[in-house]
């Protein structure tokens, strides 16, 4: 049956799609994306400390896929609310619980493969409640138009064999690049579309799990969604023109361009972070007379730091804590804010570089 976007499109062709996938300019987009993204996985794994990028980067990339779905919240009330929850807003929540997902998901590679049973836990982690695969009909419209642009599969039975089909693909063995098979398992599960809500956000970590279980990444660190904020209007028109017209070469030429985007911006990311952590030592250097190396990386992994979270850290008392810290402010390295009746001091540096 031909696509009909006011009809739920139960027909939906299985994968692997019929035809060439990996064309010359296909190939040539990988293998660019492949090198530079080689190159940052390297950057990343070879850090003295990489808890700074896997507690830093995760949050951005949940508060870029969140945006998408128009939840908007900033960089600073997210790092905020990692330390002082209790005062977070309702976005701010929701990305955290993104970024709890992603985390979930990445200490599974290996264990489990990557199935609808995964998407299921991803999209609850997300929501923060239990959900189920979608039993109705649901629709993508154009707000301005007033029309329906897209409907997913519908029936119970074709949503599960879609997934079924979909979860093969994902986890049989295969010539295709694994940037390839990423980019159509990505087109395949927003089109099947199978939850209520939250399928975009599921979507774009599953993303970062193929390919860390591809053994492309070594950390869940490839943060994709800022590229699809940033060309918004061309990613939706071009998942439309997979269903509508077959767009395969062009909606994977897309994806191959958002991995190498986005992981040239991530070595610049790791550059600049590994600067501001070069000027924090030297700060803590000369503020407590000491290279105290455990302060610098509380610091560095939590930008918006609390007394507790020395004392935790670097075993000294409460007094100890406050006073290197405010020695710190002093020396210009950190700035100290009110949150509620606690003190925190922020890596203002870091949150200069870590702000989109």
């Amino acid at each position: 049956m031909a696509w009909n976007p006011e009809v739920p499109y139960d027909a939906l062709p299985l994968l692997p799609p019929v035809g060439d996938l990996e064309t010359k300019r296909v190939l040539k987009k990988a293998i660019e994306a492949r090198e530079v993204l080689a190159r940052f996985d390297a950057l990343a794994s070879a850090l003295p400390n990489p808890a700074v990028l896997i507690n830093a980067i995760p949050l951005l990339e949940a508060q870029a896929s969140s945006e998408i779905e128009n939840i908007v919240t900033t960089t600073d009330e997210l790092f905020e609310a990692t330390a002082h929850q209790s005062g977070a807003t309702p976005a701010a929540r929701e990305a955290l619980r993104y970024r709890s997902a992603l985390r979930m998901g990445f200490d599974e590679i290996g264990r489990r493969p990557i199935t609808e049973r995964t998407t299921a836990r991803l999209c609850s982690a997300i929501r923060g409640h239990e959900v189920s695969f979608r039993r109705g009909e649901v629709y993508i419209g154009d707000s301005v138009a007033g029309r329906r642009i897209y409907t997913p599969p519908a029936t119970p039975q074709a949503i599960e064999g879609l997934l079924d089909n979909w979860a093969a693909f994902v986890n049989e063995p295969s010539d295709l690049d694994p940037l390839v098979t990423m980019a159509v398992a990505h087109y395949q599960f927003e089109a099947i579309h199978p939850f209520d809500d939250g399928n975009g956000r599921t979507g774009r970590i599953v993303n970062v799990l193929m390919l860390c279980d591809a053994g492309l990444l070594h950390l869940p660190l490839l943060y994709l969604s800022r590229y699809i904020i940033e060309s918004k209007d061309d990613y939706y028109r071009l998942l439309r023109g997979v269903t509508s017209a077959d767009g395969w070469e062009d909606w994977i030429l897309y994806m191959l361009e958002g991995v190498r985007v986005t992981a040239v911006r991530s070595i610049e990311l790791v550059e600049q972070v590994q600067a501001v952590r070069g000027e924090i030592v030297d700060a803590v250097r000369h503020a407590l007379r000491s290279a105290n190396s455990d302060v610098v990386e509380v610091l560095m992994e939590q930008p918006y730091c609390r007394v507790r979270d020395v004392v935790e850290r670097c075993g000294v008392t409460r007094q100890t804590a406050a006073r290197w810290l405010r020695d710190l402010v002093d020396a210009g390295a950190l700035v100290e804010v009110k949150a509620g009746r606690e003190a925190m001091f922020i890596n203002r540096q870091l949150m200069d570089v870590l702000r989109p």
